[in-house]
């Protein structure tokens, strides 16, 4: 595969046309009929993707048909544990993805893989819960978002806090006034490594690929790369050819709470000023083990990113004229602490209710209507 990766990316991109749109996923305007159990293929059971399929196992209107994992292993374990046979499984995505029977597929890959898959599944007529970040580059989360739209398809990000009742607390006081004019956003992210499944250094020498991993699968659209245990499965988060480290890694689950509560998912900041960098002077692990990134928005917001040793200040802080709130998962502190207490008043701006990212994804499939984590808001 490696000598026609280039020609691969292309037609995975599907600039020619379309791929095939099965009828089974059709309903009235493209809707699973109501009376049906959305049918779903997973791409991807390592990781999250284990805690997505047993997440989505839980919710009696989805059924799971197929299992796609390039390591066997994985594969094995995601069909034992939806209770599936071995010819329901496979290594190779495009196979799932033209099944007429799934209505719709969950992605957790690398992120160099996200975009490409979920823009194939949305041309094969399928909905999508792909894993953050919905895209590795601005070019390829706008191909999402433009094939989102024209194939009307349910896109929901695995940015997951906007199903936090703590999350949307802190936003709606944010967007409502309640700690004055938005002057600052403070985002803190871990700021080493986290290193997982052996002792590796990224040093490592090339080894001998392991039968049960389809390698050349697993870095597609990548820059050709000799095998090591070190660059695969949770440690590609630190490899730039895969992805940006914790920028992506944590970052885009506080950012996409820093947008949310600063109204701009429809926009971006207009600048991004990186300083402090500092990368492993040698082996495969290259992304920025540190770094501050400086935003400015243009109602006037600024918001910096860091990486910190610190865990305290992992999460998402809105500063404001009047006091500030500070939110990650099921951490909520204001300043003053008396805004805890605050409850919205029926004239207030009142956001998007999720209790459940999973369920509230397929809530979407039946009803055609948008998810807490969109194709636009997460790119």
């Amino acid at each position: 595969m490696s000598s026609t990766r280039r020609g691969f990316l292309k037609s995975t991109l599907g600039l020619a046309g379309p791929l095939i749109v099965p009828s089974s996923v059709l309903g009235k305007e493209g809707a699973t009929p109501p009376n049906e159990r959305v049918q779903l293929g997973c791409i991807g059971v390592g990781g999250m993707g284990s805690g997505n399929l047993s997440a989505f196992l839980q919710d009696k209107r989805v059924e799971v048909l197929g299992i796609c994992d390039v390591d066997a292993n994985h594969r094995a374990k995601g069909l034992e544990t939806a209770g599936l046979k071995p010819e329901a499984g496979t290594g190779d995505f495009r196979e799932l993805i033209a099944r007429e029977d799934i209505d719709a597929v969950m992605i957790a890959t690398p992120d160099h893989w996200h975009a490409l898959m979920t823009g194939a599944a949305i041309k094969s007529g399928k909905d999508v819960y792909c894993e953050k970040p919905l895209a590795a580059s601005v070019v390829e989360g706008r191909y999402v978002c433009r094939l989102a739209e024209q194939y009307r398809r349910v896109i929901q990000c695995g940015t997951w806090r906007r199903s936090g009742i703590y999350t949307r607390m802190a936003c709606e006081w944010v967007r409502n006034g309640y700690i004055g004019k938005l002057q600052r956003i403070e985002v803190g992210v871990p700021a080493k490594f986290e290193i997982r499944h052996g002792k590796f250094t990224g040093l490592e020498k090339k080894e001998i690929v392991p039968k049960e991993l389809d390698y050349e699968m697993w870095l597609g659209p990548a820059p050709n790369a000799p095998y090591t245990a070190a660059r695969c499965h949770f440690n590609f988060r630190w490899i730039t050819d895969y992805a940006p480290g914790y920028i992506t890694d944590w970052g885009a689950h506080f950012l996409d709470v820093a947008q949310w509560g600063n109204d701009t998912d429809d926009t971006a900041p207009i600048s991004v000023a990186p300083s402090e960098v500092m990368r492993r002077e040698h082996g495969i692990y290259n992304a920025p083990e540190a770094f501050r990134l400086d935003y400015r928005y243009a109602n006037g917001v600024e918001m910096t990113m860091i990486s910190t040793a610190d865990q305290s200040l992992w999460g998402t802080k809105f500063i404001g004229e009047e006091g500030s709130v500070f939110t990650e998962n099921t951490k909520l502190i204001t300043d003053p602490a008396g805004l805890r207490t605050t409850k919205l008043k029926p004239t207030d701006e009142k956001l998007y209710e999720s209790s459940n990212h999973h369920r509230n994804f397929i809530d979407s499939v039946y009803s055609r209507e948008a998810t807490a984590a969109p194709a636009e808001a997460a790119h």
